[in-house]
């Protein structure tokens, strides 16, 4: 009777190896899920629809940056000629012309404030709409190669699943 016990102990330690061996397959994740993986900021960058974007917003907001230039050039010219003046100037316009400058130099930092965010603003709006189309390229390149996930910006990614080129090809395609 020990004998058949102790047998019955190697069959089931045989099975529990050889389940061991067999089923971890079975309880991974399906061997068939396809991976691919795309690169954000090159999309951002190469895509003719990006680079119109960034022409649109360079000319959307040159004549502001511009304006801005010159009036940093006008009230540092108007600060070197105060610096060289101002010893034989009287108190009072040396006084009068550095709160004036002061006052100037303030609304000039107002003005770049203001042009920094119109600008992020509106580089936000372009990015989103570039994002919009990504997106929906994104998702007919994962259904036409049958892809189940896609991987954005990895720290690694195989040449053989990087699809970013793919996605600005679609960018570039539409009208």
């Amino acid at each position: 009777m020990k004998l058949r016990q102790s047998s019955k102990w190697i069959q089931f330690g045989l099975i529990a190896i050889a389940s061991a061996i067999t089923l971890p397959p079975a309880f991974a994740q399906d061997a068939g899920t396809r991976v691919a993986a795309v690169n954000v900021e090159k999309v951002f960058n190469e895509s003719n629809m990006a680079k119109a974007s960034q022409t649109k917003l360079q000319n959307e907001f040159m004549k502001r940056q511009n304006e801005i230039r010159e009036s940093a050039q006008k009230i540092k010219s108007a600060a070197e000629k105060l610096d060289r003046d101002s010893a034989v100037m009287p108190e009072a316009d040396r006084v009068r012309r550095q709160r004036e400058l002061a006052d100037q130099d303030r609304e000039l930092q107002r003005k770049q404030r203001e042009y920094t965010e119109d600008l992020n603003q509106r580089n936000f709006e372009e990015r989103a709409k570039i994002a919009e189309k990504a997106n929906q390229a994104l998702k007919q390149i994962a259904d036409q190669r049958k892809i189940d996930v896609i991987i954005q910006d990895p720290a690694y990614a195989n040449p053989k699943v990087d699809v970013t080129d793919d996605v600005i090809k679609a960018l570039n395609s539409l009208k």
